[in-house]
């Protein structure tokens, strides 16, 4: 069976999806089409219905609930691993205008839940968004992926940390993405899939070095210092199995218990 698999670029996906999706692992019947997309392309795919599997922001969940469940395994979830709200060094103007990585992603819900009174958001492609504060085009950026490892090389200080911010509030990790799978696919095919990307990342653990080459081909970062705290950061042991402290991290952003 053939399976639309949609993920992003970053190298905590193509970490755990390298085994997977480059035959070094069995995945018997199964055959998986990827196409690699921008977060906010993600999500917008899955509210329409592009992929039978993909990754999410969490916080897409209640919009895509009645025809995609999250999977047990492949989530980014965790400690000391949220969006950083940055502005440009020594500004300090209120903060009115501020950029996001997406509209539909956890760190725009995150703002939300988090500075209510921070009404003007817009979305700019995440690995746009340093540049965009810098120049003062916004008065703060949110960034995630890899660009919360670089900002310091930029002429950018920290504002916030919304995950540590979450953590405080409600004492649980904090669930930024997943891998959700179409619920109209056979129950026997979806539980294989999360067994396969469970084995996957299994595989990424115990041979880290084995998709460096395609992590990079992919990244928008290549020192392989980023990557590796990319990795570190976002790919733990709730990306093996989410867990019931997961899960309700989960349910305490979206509202879906998982």
């Amino acid at each position: 069976m053939r399976l639309k698999l949609h993920i992003s670029p970053c190298p905590n996906d193509t970490f755990m999806f390298d085994a997977l999706v480059n035959g070094r692992i069995d995945t018997g019947s199964l055959r998986f089409e990827v196409e690699y997309h921008d977060i906010e392309e993600l999500n917008r795919g899955a509210g329409l219905g592009r992929a039978d599997i993909s990754k999410i922001s969490c916080a897409v969940l209640p919009a895509i609930a009645e025809h995609y469940a999250l999977l047990d395994s492949g989530a980014a979830l965790g400690r000391g691993n949220g969006p950083l709200l940055v502005r440009r060094a020594g500004d300090t103007r209120p903060i009115r205008r501020v950029t996001v990585p997406g509209l539909h992603t956890t760190a725009n819900a995150l703002m939300g839940k988090l500075f209510p009174q921070i009404e003007e958001c817009t979305p700019l492609l995440f690995s746009r968004i340093a540049a965009a504060v810098e120049r003062g085009d916004f008065d703060a950026g949110v960034l995630i992926h890899e660009g919360r490892f670089v900002y310091r090389e930029r002429e950018l200080e920290l504002v916030a940390d919304l995950g540590q911010l979450w953590e405080q509030r409600t004492a649980l990790p904090l669930p930024l993405g997943g891998i959700a799978a179409r619920r109209s696919l056979p129950d026997e095919v979806r539980h294989e899939a999360e067994r396969l990307l469970r084995t996957s990342i299994e595989y990424a653990f115990t041979h880290p070095e084995a998709s460096r080459t395609y992590i990079k081909q992919h990244a928008q970062e290549l020192d392989d210092k980023v990557i590796d705290a990319h990795i570190a950061l976002f790919v733990n042991g709730y990306s093996l199995s989410l867990g019931d402290e997961g899960r309700r991290a989960v349910e305490a952003l979206t509202g879906v218990i998982p």
